[in-house]
């Protein structure tokens, strides 16, 4: 299950940056409750940072005469610049083992770990049995999740010849996706465009046909069978090469699992091993559709021709929700409680969002930038109160008014 580098050319929560100032507002933004109320969970939205004077400069286009948009880019530069040397010293002061260790032996473990899932499904009695369901099921969504999401940004090795390897393995033979399309996708687009109308807006997150329920608690089952059949759709915009390796990769990875469960798990019939399988994959689905919309949905939405700089549009645009034990270890910190440090700097590893965080944080802070997050409880509230308006009508465009 793929998720989603590059410069850009997808909530409501709270931040951490101090108080509102009544000098500049954002207008036309997706979910009204951003513009300082309160969320049901009781986190507050506030967009509206001291001391931050974005105006009509933020935009790529000549909006303002007197070389405002060009003087106003330029301190954004200078902004992403200062931040990105703070960050350096600490990634060139952190051993292979911070940058890079930490994550593939999570991963490496997760791999020691399918023998004793597979063997506990041999078992008749209830508690090894679901034992092994658990166990197979947070192993999947780790490979297909953060090893498929890691390798996607080569932030598993600094070699790009082993990055590929590793791509194709997590991507394809794991998670049934083609390592083209899905780069493309999450990394060209969703990070290249974050929340640009029409380009990285999680469009594709959006069924609008269904109703919030089916949606947020019915639909996510369905993940492991619509993955695979929307990578093959998406074959037809690769190369034969590509196609043809892709299709091998997934024939092998869907076999293994069925024939592990029939001659290792002792499973009697092709149904019953093909049910367990629907079911371990999709153990975290639930979660897995959320956060891809959590952390992007509802918070601010530009057009392509009117979108801030990279500082102020990773700023906005992106949430982090809490840290949680379960989803640290399956999805990673990058996708859950450093997702803002994540689209600043995609070519980290997980455990180098988690060590940048404090850095990136209190920067934000000083210089009076958004910094969103909100728990994952008071986002589930806000989907379900404001699925339509989220999910079903098209965002409104954000607009960047005044300096008064």
């Amino acid at each position: 299950m793929p998720l989603e580098d590059g410069d850009p050319a997808r909530p409501r929560g709270r931040q951490v940056n101090g108080e509102v100032s009544g000098t500049t507002w954002l207008r036309g933004m997706g979910d009204p409750s951003l513009r300082g109320t309160t969320t049901p969970g009781g986190s507050r939205t506030e967009v509206m940072a001291e001391g931050w004077e974005p105006g009509p400069a933020l935009g790529d286009g000549n909006v303002t005469p007197g070389g405002a948009p060009q003087r106003a880019g330029q301190h954004e530069e200078a902004l992403m610049t200062e931040l990105s040397e703070l960050v350096q010293k600490v990634v060139k002061s952190s051993s292979w083992w911070e940058r890079h260790g930490v994550d593939i032996s999570i991963l490496a473990c997760s791999f020691l770990l399918l023998p004793a899932g597979f063997l506990c499904l041999r078992s008749a009695q209830a508690i090894p049995f679901l034992a092994g369901v658990l166990i197979l099921g947070v192993v999947h969504h780790t490979l297909t999740v953060k090893g498929s999401h890691l390798a996607s940004h080569n932030a598993l090795t600094e070699s790009k010849s082993w990055g590929k390897v590793w791509a194709i393995f997590f991507i394809e033979l794991c998670s049934a996706f083609t390592v083209e399309q899905a780069t493309y996708n999450h990394v060209k687009i969703h990070h290249g465009y974050t929340n640009i109308i029409g380009l990285g807006d999680s469009s594709t997150w959006k069924l609008p046909f269904l109703n919030r329920y089916i949606y947020m608690f019915i639909a996510p089952l369905a993940v492991p069978i619509l993955t695979p059949l929307v990578a093959l759709d998406l074959l037809r915009n690769v190369e034969w090469k590509a196609a043809l390796r892709t299709l091998c990769c997934m024939f092998l990875g869907f076999y293994c699992h069925y024939w592990l469960l029939l001659h290792v798990s002792g499973f009697q019939s092709p149904w019953s091993a093909l049910l367990c399988m629907l079911l371990t994959r999709s153990l975290l689905a639930h979660p897995y559709i959320h956060v891809n919309i959590f952390q992007h949905i509802g918070l601010p939405m530009f057009a392509a021709d009117r979108k801030p700089k990279r500082i102020h549009l990773m700023s906005l645009g992106v949430l982090n929700l809490p840290r949680n034990a379960l989803l640290d270890w399956s999805f990673g910190h990058s996708l859950i409680s450093c997702h803002v440090e994540h689209h600043l700097f995609p070519s980290l590893s997980d455990n180098m969002c988690l060590k940048i965080k404090p850095i990136v944080s209190q920067y934000l802070k000083q210089k009076k930038l958004p910094y969103n997050e909100d728990t994952y409880s008071s986002r589930l509230r806000l989907f379900l109160q404001r699925y339509e308006e989220l999910m079903v009508h098209a965002p409104p465009i954000t607009e960047l008014v005044g300096i008064q």
